[in-house]
């Protein structure tokens, strides 16, 4: 069985170390295009450097796939559900295959928007207020007591599917049957109004943090992986103490949902210069357009050493012996 809460990351010298790795991405939820392009990008910077990886776009029949394959690890580079929720995680500890990024439990948190938000509340870390909404009319009226204008999301979705930017309280219901369509549990959070930060973490390291700005009015799908309108900012244009404790910040918010290997934290940060956490991704984007590839460039590392450090945190030492590596 595979271990994740105990593990320390073991560095990998030789390609052939790896084994066989299955690079999982597609699948069936609604980021199945980011993923198709994210998990290319990883395969061809993996095969680059020898790495004996092999291509998997998951579907129902991945069971068979994964047990035939012969595979001694898995990169997972599955955005949304059935890969980032905990589900592929569950089913790889299954078959006793060790996976790239966080377990099975702090998967299934992150990806669930009011559970992370609840997690950090309980140990006094800064989200914005919010209220889970159940459709009827009380709780379009609390949403608006939150102070216009509020953001409605899905719960359990990424890429910003299914989110929009509320002005007037008359609006909230529409918005609310938009992310309706794409999950069955929605969320109405308060409006921050100044900057917005990312923070990739890999092996447990915080990497610089970026700034985004976009003219759209959030940064919805298409800023994010279509519009060449978005600009990125690394430096991020913080002091460096600022900067320091945004890092800090980041790193407290990824360890507490039990979040390892990898991932990114998105943070908002007000006028009055107040962080404010909003999620966690525990697989990021890896396109042209990601921004884990752009805070590793940053730091000084390129795609491929990217990816090696990403695949290595499936090696790992558990319970003092080394677990999930060629002898």
């Amino acid at each position: 069985m595979i271990d994740k809460s105990t593990r320390t990351h073991r560095q990998v010298e030789h390609a052939s170390d790896f084994g066989r790795v299955a690079v999982l991405y597609g699948g069936q939820s609604a980021e199945r295009s980011v993923s198709l392009k994210s998990g290319q990008a990883v395969l061809e910077a993996l095969q680059q450097q020898s790495v004996d990886a092999h291509a998997i776009d998951i579907d129902r029949d991945a069971i068979t796939q994964l047990q035939r394959g012969g595979f001694d690890r898995a990169f997972i580079v599955l955005h949304g559900r059935g890969g980032e929720d905990g589900v592929m995680q569950a089913l790889l500890q299954w078959l006793e295959i060790p996976y790239t990024g966080s377990g099975v439990m702090a998967s299934a948190l992150a990806m669930d928007k009011v559970m992370t938000k609840r997690v950090w509340q309980s140990a006094g870390l800064p989200t914005p207020a919010y209220v889970v909404l159940d459709g009827s009319q009380a709780g379009f009226d609390q949403a608006a007591r939150l102070d216009l204008p509020v953001i409605i999301k899905p719960a359990c979705e990424g890429s910003s599917i299914g989110m929009t930017k509320v002005e007037r309280s008359e609006d909230i219901q529409s918005a609310w049957d938009k992310a309706r369509q794409v999950d069955d549990i929605v969320l109405a959070e308060r409006w921050i109004s100044g900057g917005e930060y990312t923070v990739a973490i890999v092996a447990d390291q915080a990497l610089p943090a970026i700034r985004v700005e976009t003219p759209h009015s959030f940064y919805d799908f298409d800023a994010k992986y279509q519009a060449d309108t978005t600009r990125y900012h690394c430096p991020c244009g913080l002091s460096a103490d600022q900067e320091r404790a945004l890092l800090d910040l980041a790193k407290q918010a990824f360890t507490l949902l039990g979040c390892s290997g990898w991932g990114r934290v998105d943070v908002l940060i007000d006028q009055e210069g107040q962080a404010w956490l909003i999620e966690v991704n525990t697989v990021p984007g890896m396109t042209d357009h990601s921004l884990v590839p752009m805070a590793a460039k940053a730091a000084g590392m390129d795609l491929g050493e990217l990816v090696w450090r990403i695949l290595e945190t499936s090696v790992v030492e558990s319970i003092g012996k080394v677990r999930g590596v060629s002898a």
